[in-house]
């Protein structure tokens, strides 16, 4: 597999056990929760007479202006919003004890995996605190690292991010993108590597894009024509593969695929195969499924050939050997298998079986001319080598039980590396012989947590029609089950995305209060291959906040907590998770925690690329059945006037351009107009900061501290569990 990409480790991704510490004694059993007396009054959201027409039936949209976000009204209200919000935060009286303990937990040196690229090895650190990771390189394994690229000097307050990094073939050119604030909205930057001098001018308005060089000619990447109107929140509609020479500007970049009504989608990416012969060429309305197409590269004039022409399915090339080409694919196996045909007849109808479709769910990599097939299980991972005619070397004996990651390179390279990490394990980088089949350990920091003190425990509840959904908990070793432990129970549960187990610092500080975290695999994510993932989409969405909900039913069933000191947490899909499940259950949790979330569902295909997304959700405009389906779990368009809602704070940022603020902004108006109880309802928002990635190292603490105060207070503690000890 052709590398083009340096990992950044972001804040929290591999880390390792730390010294042992001593064991903590049991907390002891919270305060009755009690609603903080806090009064609290909104800021006044002025509400318009905006009307749409669905099949006949009209629906208000009273903060339909909200939607503006370059209004001076609407970032008046922002300000008035965050004022309420943070003159309430600032009362929690353990929030700075809190920030304390995740900046000491957090304060630790991280590494990537080292890549080797024009006779340098390239790796990522930070030190500890820094907002963005430091990419460093140096002559050998025993030599001094220089400084690369430092991340941290792209913008005084750090919300500027390295966003990917792409070598030449030769290594001696690096082009690199930059995301400022947050935005999905890149800039690619073209350097010599070797005297790290700009060489031409930025390239800009590039977004959702990869970079995949031709040799050391050129690069392709991929953006959407800038829209008229605001660049955070208009529609992008069709996207464009582009060719960039090298010492041509941005202007004269050719077009390869992406500028006719033909060959019209969302989602268009190209990718060079690692000996230079072919361009590979994805091409998707929504966000699964997709067409695939290739360039013959060597030829003068080589056309696009057809190798998949319908969005049924997602078939992607892993590798080539001269013209037999490797497809990974779920076309006739919904946990996807791999397939050989040559280039020649590249169709399906040639397609051969090279590794067959199991029972678990496949996700392969190449590197060191063999393929590594990592297989999911119940959510946890198991990898097996197989060599190219298909046949198995050898299972690969992984640290433990949980989620690797990696096992990727070039065919020449004979170490390979992968991380390992589960909810109770910080992760570690491992070293692996190819030939050897054995991994040493290359990287554990040290970090100030114990795994030893806690266990992760894997359940299987039933949901509401039956079906059974495996689900994580994770505690401190000790904890009694007597329906009173803080518990955050957190969802996604959409877009064939998989939770597997992996530490987070947040999580660590969580569950030494005494917290439980808890993950159930929902039906909409790719546990279980795509037929797992169908049975949550469109007309069967609401599978997935039954699961949640059923999720939940458990928790408190088993005594692990109780309805009083139970949070509900997601973000973006999750958000849409809990903002459904908390209006559909209100009596079921005390706290809810929607994050970046999708809410507005009637409009939310009119935002950025916000249409691709119909797989999964459908859309209020294509039929009067979808309409109403949608419009029964829309968060926006089911808040009830006189109900109690549980305790709320929603995040997001004013930059978001992937979910747009202006769905949190009206689920808050929402909010904060009909409810009926006495708990808070506010929203968070977060300035010159987008949809999540890139997010600095300090916003990211003080996010958490906020985030868990606020859950903490609300459950009735007046100081952190541990504390009471």
């Amino acid at each position: 597999m052709k590398k083009t990409i340096i990992t950044v480790i972001a804040a929290g991704a591999l880390i390792s056990c730390g010294s042992s510490q001593q064991q903590q004694p049991e907390p002891p059993v919270p305060p009755t929760p009690q609603t903080p007396s806090t009064a609290l009054e909104y800021p006044e959201t002025r509400k318009g007479n905006t009307v749409d027409t669905y099949f006949g039936t009209q629906v208000q949209d009273p903060y339909r202006w909200l939607e503006d976000d370059r209004s001076a009204e609407t970032e008046a209200w922002v300000k008035a919003q965050n004022e309420v919000t943070f003159d309430y935060l600032d009362q929690i009286p353990f929030r700075d004890e809190l920030k304390q303990r995740l900046t000491e937990l957090w304060n630790y040196e991280k590494l990537s995996a080292p890549n080797e690229e024009g006779g340098w090895i390239y790796f990522s650190k930070n030190d500890g605190l820094q907002n963005q990771s430091v990419i460093y390189r140096k002559k050998s394994e025993d030599a001094t690292p220089e400084v690369f690229l430092d991340p941290n000097k792209f913008s005084e307050d750090g919300t500027t991010s390295l966003a990917g990094m792409n070598f030449s073939e030769d290594g001696k050119k690096l082009a690199y993108s930059i995301s400022e604030g947050g935005s999905d909205w890149r800039k690619v930057i073209v350097i010599d590597a070797e005297t790290k001098e700009v060489i031409e001018d930025t390239l800009v308005n590039v977004k959702f894009s990869g970079l995949s060089w031709k040799g050391n000619e050129g690069f392709y990447y991929s953006s959407y024509d800038k829209p008229e109107g605001s660049e955070l929140s208009a529609k992008t509609d069709q996207h464009k593969l582009y060719y960039h020479e090298l010492g041509t500007p941005q202007s004269e970049d050719k077009v390869i695929f992406g500028a006719t009504p033909e060959q019209k989608h969302r989602y268009i990416g190209g990718n060079v195969s690692e000996d230079n012969r072919y361009l590979f060429i994805s091409a998707r309305s929504s966000t699964s499924g997709g067409k695939l197409f290739m360039m013959d590269l060597t030829k003068d004039n080589p056309t696009i050939d057809t190798i998949v022409g319908h969005e049924k399915n997602e078939s992607y090339v892993i590798d080539n050997r001269d013209s037999k080409l490797f497809i990974v694919t779920n076309m006739d196996a919904p946990n996807r298998k791999i397939v050989t045909v040559d280039a020649a007849n590249p169709t399906p109808e040639n397609w051969k079986d090279l590794i067959p479709e199991t029972e678990n769910v496949l996700s392969p990599s190449t590197g060191g001319g063999y393929i590594f097939a990592e297989y999911m299980q119940d959510a946890v991972s198991n990898v097996k080598q197989y060599d190219y005619e298909g046949k198995l070397v050898r299972e690969v004996e992984l640290p433990g039980i949980g989620t690797v990651g990696g096992f990727g390179g070039e065919k020449d390279e004979k170490d390979l590396y992968y991380s390992f990490t589960n909810y109770v394990t910080p992760g570690s980088i491992y070293k692996y012989n190819v030939e050897s089949g054995t991994s040493e350990l290359y990287n554990s920091p040290k970090v100030a947590f114990n795994p030893d003190e806690y266990t992760s425990e894997q359940v299987f509840y039933t949901s509401k029609d039956g079906t059974k959904v495996p689900m994580i908990i994770t505690y401190k070793k000790g904890t009694t089950m007597n329906g009173k432990n803080p518990t955050i129970l957190y969802g996604y549960g959409g877009f064939n995305v998989s939770l597997t187990p992996s530490f987070s610092i947040a999580n660590a500080v969580w569950m030494e209060q005494g917290g439980i975290y808890a993950v159930p695999n929902l039906r909409g994510g790719g546990e279980y291959g795509k037929e797992w993932h169908d049975a949550g989409t469109k007309m069967q969405k609401q599978n997935v906040f039954d699961d949640f909900i059923a999720a939940a039913e458990y928790l408190i069933e088993n005594d692990y907590t109780s309805r009083d000191y139970l949070a509900i947490r997601g973000g973006s899909n999750g958000g849409l998770l809990v903002g459904a499940t908390m209006t559909q259950r209100p009596d079921l949790m005390k706290v809810a925690l929607p994050a970046v979330g999708v809410l507005d569902m009637l409009r939310y295909h009119t935002f950025t690329a916000g249409a691709g997304w119909a797989y999964d959700y459908g859309t209020s405009e294509e039929s009067e059945e979808m309409f109403n389906y949608i419009k029964g779990y829309s968060p926006v368009h089911n808040v009830e006037k006189g109900e109690e809602y549980p305790a709320t704070l929603i995040t997001t940022g004013d930059h978001d351009d992937r979910v747009v603020p202006a769905h949190s902004f009206k689920f808050a108006a929402e909010l904060q107009e009909k409810h009926a109880g006495d708990e808070p309802v506010l929203i968070r928002i977060e300035t010159n900061a987008g949809h999540g990635a890139g997010t600095p190292v300090s916003k990211i603490i003080e996010q958490y501290a906020d985030i868990f105060g606020f859950t903490l207070y609300n459950m009735g503690f007046d100081r952190l569990p541990k504390d009471e000890q």
